[in-house]
């Protein structure tokens, strides 16, 4: 590239007090309409992300840069690629344009859309992640339909919304797919390409301005690679799109539908411009990101190339746009947000087979041994014990087995997560839809293998006693379901979230007043708090009282005429009996609510303090 000259000061300066000067923006996207203009004029200059750090690789403040320096804009109706080594930054420069750095990152520099910054708005930007995060057992009609109902406004009509999902599913060339499900473990499903598409779709759904494609190729085939991109070339010509796409590594009939590259170089910008100014450094039609590399290092900085980029970005800013307001009457109601959510979370449940029905089958399969082993457990002195172990295994065994839903939790937790970033709808929609569709399951899970365990062991037969057995069950799981939730969304790891579930619910089981009577157990962390905290000992308790209020056992050698349920309450098992049972299940639906208001607070929490949790449980905090 002839234009080009070897700059002695380096690569790129660090960020500076210049023209525009240094904004710290945190967590923060600005979009906005440009006069006259169907699409976003997108500019960021100097733009600096550090994240705190105390390697070797750390600058004097602590900080280890991940950007420095980096500039450049997108029109509408083009295509800049985003190219470089793995590592080099542009996961990064996504995720500053988004607005979804961590929030213990620094930033610094300008991002402007038509000369303006602004937070995002509704429709204004879709953001299209590396990693594929869609509902296996829904067919691609389903998925863009529901997503459809989830994102458009709520005073489209549903046939409205149905059309353009269904012109979307056109324009991605998967209306020959649209009855097919996007697979998972154990089923097919759709191929790679196939599945990109689908999450475009996802994103196209509102027409956005500004359209940001983390790898939308990786994984695929040269051919697969350049279908996906064409078709979004067209859809950017169509709708006069402004879209950024991080690509690693393009063939070169791809590269040939790009405008404009952004290449990217340890976090430093080592060329922006138009794609066939970089072809020319092309050597028998191949792409090497290395060769460009090598070619621009030193030289992008004092290139005529750089100051015509300087030139555009101060044009595209000369004049700023009209503001573009949040409109949220524009996006579904919150009411219909649960009603699509719980719709589609059921349906998701019951064809998910390690959902519930895996362990439908396990909990029959221990009812049918609980109540063999019990079986006639009748009312001699003998059966008392044998009543406490049954009561134990239920309350507690029975319960813990609920940790085997985790990993369809933590699924379940990466689709809503993916879709909370890009503004589908909010977390009192997703908590209050997720224990809603999971009733009916829970329901079915407590009454057949309770009815087999209750009736082969011979409790006491009146219904009440018998349904509040099974209350006892469901409510139990319930809250281990909700406990899961809570730690999928802390520790989204699979393995480290079933040991540290089993973990919690080990202590509980402990403090529960089985293994240690109430009256023995010690005071300091056992009896307070973790006796009052632990939802096992409440569902132990009731399960007590249902059980032997109102037995009476025969006498035995020795001891009295006869001994009723009260007495081994009492003075066998250290249980208090000034209340009801029903209060002990009262709590339990108590503790119900409060854990659904920590999933709330933990997935509001950890949306600003994931960084730190994370940086603990993974060895990689950021992407390339």
């Amino acid at each position: 590239m002839g234009s080009l000259v070897h700059n002695n000061n380096g690569i790129s300066p660090e960020p500076h007090e210049g023209e525009w000067g240094i904004e710290i923006i945190e967590n923060e996207s600005p979009v906005m309409e440009k006069k006259g203009s169907n699409g976003a004029y997108l500019t960021w200059e100097d733009l600096g992300v550090a994240i705190p750090s105390s390697n070797s690789f750390a600058g004097k403040d602590g900080c280890k840069s991940l950007l420095t320096g980096v500039t450049g804009y997108a029109k509408p109706g083009e295509i800049v690629a985003i190219m470089g080594p793995s590592g080099c930054g542009k996961s990064t420069l996504l995720d500053s344009l988004a607005g979804r750095l961590a929030s213990n990152t620094r930033q610094t520099g300008r991002i402007l859309v038509n000369g303006r910054k602004r937070r995002l708005t509704y429709g204004t930007l879709a953001y299209m992640t590396q990693e594929q995060v869609l509902t296996w057992t829904l067919t691609v009609k389903e998925t863009v339909y529901y997503s459809a109902e989830l994102q458009l406004p709520k005073l489209m009509p549903r046939s409205e919304k149905r059309e353009r999902a269904d012109r979307t599913i056109r324009e991605m060339g998967l209306q020959d797919s649209v009855n097919t499900r996007i697979g998972g473990w154990g089923f097919k499903g759709l191929s790679g390409g196939q599945k990109r598409r689908v999450s475009i779709c996802l994103e196209l759904l509102t027409h956005p301005k500004l359209l940001l494609l983390d790898e939308p190729t990786s994984g695929l085939d040269s051919a697969s690679s350049y279908h996906v991109m064409n078709q979004i070339v067209k859809l950017t010509q169509q709708y006069g799109m402004t879209v950024l796409a991080a690509i690693h590594q393009p063939s070169s009939q791809v590269f040939g539908l790009l405008n404009n590259l952004c290449l990217l170089s340890l976090g430093k910008t080592i060329y922006f411009g138009p794609t066939f100014a970089a072809n020319q450094d092309i050597v028998n039609g191949e792409i090497p990101a290395e060769h460009i590399i090598n070619a621009l290092a030193e030289s992008y900085k004092s290139s005529e190339i750089y100051m015509e980029v300087q030139s555009e970005i101060a044009t595209i800013c000369g004049e700023e746009g009209d503001q573009i307001e949040r409109k949220r009457s524009l996006q579904a109601s919150f009411i219909t947000q649960c009603s699509v959510l719980t719709e589609r979370s059921f349906k998701n449940m019951y064809r998910d087979i390690g959902y519930y029905w895996l362990r439908l089958g396990i909990y029959i399969t221990l009812g049918l041994a609980l109540g063999t082993l019990f079986h006639g457990i009748g009312s001699a002195f003998g059966s008392i014990s044998a009543r406490v172990s049954m009561i134990m295994f239920v309350s507690s065994f029975l319960a813990i087995l609920a940790i085997g839903g985790f990993p369809s939790f933590v699924e379940e937790m990466k689709v809503f997560q993916c879709e909370r970033l890009n503004g589908h709808y909010g977390v009192g929609s997703f908590v209050i839809s997720n224990a809603i569709s999971s009733l009916p399951y829970l329901l079915v899970i407590s009454l057949i293998p309770g009815t087999i365990a209750y009736v082969l062991m011979g409790l006491q037969r009146e219904p009440g006693h018998f349904t509040y057995f099974a209350l006892v069950l469901l409510v139990s799981m319930l809250l281990v379901e909700c406990l899961m939730m809570i730690i999928a969304t802390i520790v989204p790891n699979l393995l480290m979230g079933i040991i540290s579930g089993t973990g919690i619910q080990g202590l509980m089981i402990l403090g529960a007043g089985f293994f240690r009577l109430p009256n023995e157990l010690p005071h300091v962390f056992w009896r307070y708090p973790m006796y009052y905290i632990s939802f096992h000992r409440y569902a132990l308790e009731g399960l007590y009282k249902n059980e032997f209020e109102g037995l009476k056992f025969p006498e035995y050698a020795g001891g009295p005429p006869a001994i009723d349920g009260e007495m081994i309450l009492k003075g066998v098992l250290h249980i208090e009996t000034g209340y009801s049972k029903w209060i002990d299940l009262g709590i339990l639906f108590g503790m119900v609510v409060v854990y659904r208001m920590m999933l709330f607070c933990t997935i509001k929490t950890t949306e600003t303090a994931k960084p730190s949790i994370r940086a603990f449980v993974s060895s990689s905090t950021f992407r390339n």
